[in-house]
């Protein structure tokens, strides 16, 4: 799926908001980092997380599967409201040929990070916007964000003091650059917010559409 090469021109009009007008806006994900990222853009919104088990996917190509998994997520929720714009996301670290997941213990991110170590990889976050009115579907934009991130050489030591923080166990490829895995990561080409898991740019641009104004 092609990333849109058009972005909307900025205009004092689309920052001024009247909050009495605002649609329900709702994130489809339990993720705290998802909804820190999302209230840059809007101040108001309700979290419902989705059920949907993304592992049923094919996970290659990634960009598909991080496309179909946002937007199974956003519909798992959007079917449940009558009203409102419903926010799917998924994120997934690819390495290689291999798809990195959240790991299942610590030796599992421990091979993960190993497999990290001194080389590139590319962070995948798929990301949807659903609009509801009246109990039907009007509007539905979906897209993908990919980010290299490229990881300094790490060493027994370095890896198992890092697992030891308990950090690594519940996200994507056993790192969050955003917290202690910043001292992993020697620089990134790309979206630093899809890395933590939700492109704000891009995502403002696709609520725009729908009709939610920017500092919203």
């Amino acid at each position: 799926m092609a990333s849109p090469s058009n972005y909307t021109v900025l205009k004092l009009s689309d920052m001024v908001v009247d909050r009495d007008q605002q649609p329900r806006i709702i994130l489809a994900s339990a993720s705290p980092r998802r909804r820190d990222l999302l209230s840059l853009i809007v101040s108001r919104f309700e979290v419902i997380p989705s059920d949907f088990d993304e592992s049923v996917l094919p996970l290659w190509p990634p960009e598909n599967h991080v496309v179909q998994s946002a937007l199974s997520k956003a519909n798992n929720v959007a079917v449940r409201i009558s009203d409102g714009i419903v926010i799917g996301a998924d994120t997934i670290v690819v390495v290689g040929n291999e798809v990195l997941g959240k790991p299942t213990d610590a030796e599992d991110a421990r091979r993960m990070l190993k497999l990290l170590s001194g080389r590139s990889h590319y962070v995948y976050t798929g990301v949807c916007v659903v609009q509801r009115a009246k109990n039907h579907t009007c509007q539905t934009f979906i897209d993908y964000v990919r980010t290299e991130v490229s990881f300094c050489a790490l060493d027994d030591e370095f890896i198992d003091a890092y697992i030891a923080t308990g950090e690594p166990l519940d996200k994507a490829g056993a790192y969050g650059i955003q917290e202690r895995g910043s001292l992993l990561v020697e620089g990134i080409i790309g979206d630093y917010f899809n890395v933590v898991g939700l492109p704000v740019f891009r995502l403002s641009r696709m609520l725009y559409k729908v009709g939610v104004p920017f500092f919203g």
